[in-house]
């Protein structure tokens, strides 16, 4: 079920009214909570509901046998077992075929023809979300973080929690799954910030991204066709389309969490506002890179220790998640690459830097912030090129035609549409930087806005399909 469908507009609703109106008990209201997600997840293919079951089945029971042996080396084999299960789906479902046909063609590069046996699967919806947000459980209680759940519908609405089940925030179980144990009272407060989070959010993906894609389709399909301008951009264009997209998703997610009481966090911080890579990596997808950082990262040593050490490290966390995006060597190499840009700031100790607002006390950004925005911005745009392109080849020919200044601006003016909306978008962000979310506006006008607001996504709704959103492939 997509959040900018019809379907969506009659289930938020329905089940809004039953949580806080019928279901008044905490426990009741949790196990309509998990119906109402296995309903929402079940929209897809019901087929896919027995893995996300079984999924939690096998967490579940993990946390409870860990809780049960203060024996290290049990600890470690049932922790073994939910890594294994976990990830072993994971890369099945996801990966399969793509080692397959690296293999075949890794032994074709030296003549040997070898017979493809890929099948045909298809890849669960938010199945990296949840896989990962199932495993933070398991190694957090491992580590004593937290207590293994001992109510199994709780974890099992944990896992499954419809807001944010299909593409995020990853959230840790410590933050979220003591949030089922408590008694939710509604507030009204809370409620209309989670109204605007979401019309923000549809905004965001409507207005902004669906606009941006069919650009980005035009010029990444007929790439070869077009000047260098126009491929330029194509890559801006996309950057506002990825972000557009995944950040409506999120601020969706957690404004519709927030209706029902409970607290998601923050996965975009205004990342585009950077004035440096490590700084864009702390506000882009907070929930996957501080899961990283934590899960991965600090293990293998972080950046402590000696200079061969920090840089294996650095690639390790960047390739990997390159990796999690998606089963393509584009997606990998947009991971080294933003290591590449990563290390100097980390070997000259300039990572943490840059860790307040831009502009804090300043309506407007001084020159050396203004340029530090540029740089980041469009060295995160040309990574988006391999992120985009269907394959590594096709996006160095796309980065080749940019710079065949002999063509570079003929027709550009074709591909002007959807200027104006990012202009008017930045705008917006800018004057918003400061604030959870963009439209907390003065009580005189805000009445007026939001009206203009939801017209807005309304009339754009009415003239695009009700497109999937990105990260559902991942």
């Amino acid at each position: 079920m997509l959040f900018n469908s019809f379907e969506f507009l009659l289930f938020l609703p329905t089940v809004f009214i039953l949580y806080w109106f019928v279901f008044k008990q905490r426990k009741s209201q949790n196990i309509l909570l998990l119906v109402a997600s296995y309903v929402f997840y079940g929209w897809w293919d019901w087929r896919f509901l027995s893995l996300i079951l079984f999924s939690t089945v096998v967490d579940f029971t993990l946390g409870l046998a860990l809780s049960k042996s203060n024996d290290l080396s049990k600890r470690k084999y049932f922790l073994w077992i939910s890594l294994c299960v976990n990830l072993g789906l994971l890369g099945f479902f996801k990966y399969y075929n793509f080692f397959v046909d690296s293999w075949v063609e890794s032994w074709g590069n030296f003549g040997i023809q070898m017979h493809r046996s890929a099948l045909n699967i298809i890849l669960p919806v938010g199945i990296s979300f949840y896989t990962f947000q199932t495993l933070s459980y398991t190694i957090d209680v491992y580590r004593n973080k937290l207590d293994p759940s001992k109510d199994f519908i709780a974890f099992a609405t944990y896992v499954s929690f419809f807001p944010q089940l299909v593409a995020g925030p990853i959230e840790r179980a410590t933050n979220l799954l003591p949030q089922f144990y408590k008694k939710r009272e509604f507030n009204y407060e809370r409620a209309v910030s989670g109204m605007k989070l979401i019309l923000w959010g549809l905004i965001k993906k409507v207005v902004v991204a669906d606009t941006c894609a069919r650009l980005v389709n035009l010029i990444f399909e007929n790439y070869q066709n077009e000047s260098g301008l126009a491929l330029v951009m194509g890559a801006v264009f996309f950057a506002f389309q990825i972000y557009g997209d995944f950040s409506g998703y999120s601020d969706i997610a957690i404004g519709t969490s927030r209706l029902f009481g409970f607290d998601l966090m923050r996965n975009f911080n205004y990342p585009y506002f950077s004035r440096d890579i490590a700084e864009f990596w702390r506000r882009w997808h907070i929930s996957l890179s501080t899961w990283f950082r934590d899960y991965l990262y600090i293990p293998i040593g972080g950046s402590k220790g000696k200079q061969l050490v920090k840089i294996r490290n650095v690639f390790i966390i960047f390739l990997v998640s390159g990796f999690w995006h998606g089963a393509n060597w584009t997606f990998v190499f947009w991971g080294g690459l933003n290591a590449l840009f990563f290390l100097p700031l980390l070997l000259r100790n300039k990572n943490r830097k840059n860790t307040n607002q831009v502009a804090e006390k300043r309506l407007t950004p001084t020159f050396q912030e203004l340029l530090q925005i540029c740089i980041t911005f469009s060295i995160t745009t040309f990574s988006w090129i391999f992120f985009r392109s269907e394959t590594i080849n096709d996006a160095f020919v796309y980065i080749e035609r940019i710079f065949n200044f002999s063509n570079f601006i003929p027709d550009v003016i074709k591909h002007k549409k959807g200027l104006p909306i990012i202009l008017i978008f930045i705008i917006i962000e800018w004057f918003s930087r400061k604030q959870e979310y963009a439209i907390v506006l003065d009580k005189k006008l805000r009445y007026v806005f939001y009206l203009i607001f939801a017209f807005v996504v309304l009339y754009y709704a009415s003239i695009q399909k009700n497109s999937t959103f990105i990260y559902f492939q991942f």
